[in-house]
């Protein structure tokens, strides 16, 4: 409970409003996602740093986030002004829901490696999961199998 405990994550924190139509404008990014991505983001979007051809993953992703009010994370790659492609990791946090939907959402965006220096763009995810989401296990099946028409076998069960 203490906020110094934080204090070195600050600058890759940011906060955005769940606002799908507008791309997941940034409120507020950390002073090292500036950097890392060039420019100041107050007021962008979100998804306008994923490249063209996967803004709809990352569209996605703040989707699940925002709608089942779980954590997000998700392994990225940028692409750095020399062409290099750099890994990242995004984590996604909704805050305490109004009904139905949060407000906004948290997270972090960082790189992999240390002394990585931006600026970056065209963020792509590569791999991503829902944090604390319970395994899905089937019960066992009861198959039936039995001959509606001749020729035609029907199979109940199978759901």
């Amino acid at each position: 409970h203490r906020p110094g405990a934080i204090r070195s994550l600050l600058g890759d924190i940011f906060v955005i409003a769940c606002d799908a139509r507008s791309g997941y404008p940034f409120r507020v990014a950390g002073t090292r996602i500036g950097a890392l991505l060039g420019r100041d983001l107050k007021g962008e979007s979100l998804l306008a740093q994923f490249a063209a051809d996967s803004r709809h993953d990352g569209e996605a992703l703040l989707d699940i986030a925002a709608s089942e009010l779980r954590p997000i994370t998700a392994g990225l790659t940028a692409v750095s002004e020399t062409g290099d492609k750099v890994p990242l990791e995004l984590l996604v946090l909704p805050f305490a829901p109004r009904p139905y939907t949060p407000a906004t959402m948290t997270g972090l965006l960082a790189p992999l490696k240390p002394m990585v220096r931006g600026p970056m763009s065209d963020l792509r995810p590569l791999s991503w999961r829902i944090v604390g989401r319970e395994q899905r296990r089937f019960g066992p099946r009861v198959i039936r199998k039995w001959e509606a028409a001749r020729g035609l076998t029907v199979y109940d069960g199978m759901r």
